[in-house]
């Protein structure tokens, strides 16, 4: 049985991951010296044992050094095997150089993960100029889709929609779920001048697809949420009333829940793959097979 430990016990999916295994919770002293610097101490016995990592790698700054040093004591402990389940992956924005000089964090941040684990599974990572993670990670890196659950969500509700992909990298996600569910679907264009300054235009929409009066807005990732209010406002010009947002991570930086629900958004629905106060869908039944996956694998690797 493996042991699962976290830095953060409130995460949504440790008891589900806890049950789901099963695992056995690792047992940590986590706290800060007055200066801030990280005090860290292992209470459960890890010599010969499989340790599981759940992170959460939302505002990473202030995260990734202290679990850092949580790998690396498991590692000095005798640990069999460390391995990294974090739903969302950071730091995969900067995949290439768009001025001389910038920093390619996506590729640090890779080196430096590949140095402490030996292997990470993740959910709908930004993979844009990247084709897998097996590009930027050097231990074995598994890239979940979480279509599945939003489909799911979809199903369950059964109500006829238009889903609506704000930009053309939002397709992927998009069109596969809307040829799961038998729902038609259009995909916006977004021109970005900066981080906060975004515009958003829709392919026009037919009599038939304004008809379905509901229309559901489907991405990845919603962070400041300027992309989403810039789609809400072109539906309701075409004369949608009734619209949802469905996303697998749910950042919503600062105040950016709290906007779009003041736009009009009907039901803003997300995964448990961080902390937030969004209704969630569980990803938990997709994470349990590829981490019994890795775990044979690394079996395999050793020879038992």
């Amino acid at each position: 049985m493996p042991l699962l430990f976290t830095l953060d016990p409130a995460l949504p999916l440790f008891k589900p991951l806890y049950d789901g295994l099963p695992a056995e919770a690792g047992a940590l002293e986590y706290r800060h010296f007055p200066d801030g610097e990280t005090y860290l101490r292992v209470e459960t016995p890890v010599a010969g044992r499989n340790c599981i990592l759940l992170a959460d790698l939302t505002r990473p700054d202030t995260k990734f050094l202290p679990l850092q040093f949580l790998a690396a004591t498991l590692r000095e402990l005798g640990a069999d095997s460390v391995g990294l389940v974090a739903p969302y992956l950071c730091y995969m924005r900067q995949d290439r150089r768009f001025q001389s000089g910038e920093a390619l964090t996506s590729r640090l941040f890779a080196r430096w993960i590949s140095r402490e684990v030996d292997w990470l599974i993740t959910v709908d990572p930004h993979l844009h100029r990247y084709h897998s993670l097996a590009e930027i990670y050097s231990v074995p890196a598994c890239a979940l889709a979480g279509a599945p659950v939003l489909v799911h969500w979809l199903t369950q509700r059964g109500e006829p929609c238009l889903l609506v992909g704000p930009d053309a990298e939002s397709r992927q996600w998009v069109e596969r779920i809307a040829q799961q569910c038998g729902l038609p679907f259009i995909v916006g264009n977004k021109e970005r001048r900066g981080d906060r300054d975004v515009t958003v235009q829709l392919p026009e929409i037919t009599a038939e697809q304004a008809a379905l009066h509901s229309a559901v807005i489907v991405d990845d990732v919603i962070s400041s949420g300027h992309t989403v209010l810039q789609t809400i406002a072109r539906l309701q010009a075409a004369g949608f009333t009734a619209i949802d947002c469905l996303a697998v991570h749910g950042l919503f930086a600062g105040d950016a829940r709290q906007r779009l629900l003041s736009a009009g958004v009907r039901h803003l629905v997300v995964s448990n793959s961080i902390p937030g106060a969004a209704p969630m869908v569980d990803l938990c039944p997709l994470l349990l097979q590829p981490i019994h996956q890795m775990l044979a694998d690394l079996r395999h690797r050793h020879g038992a």
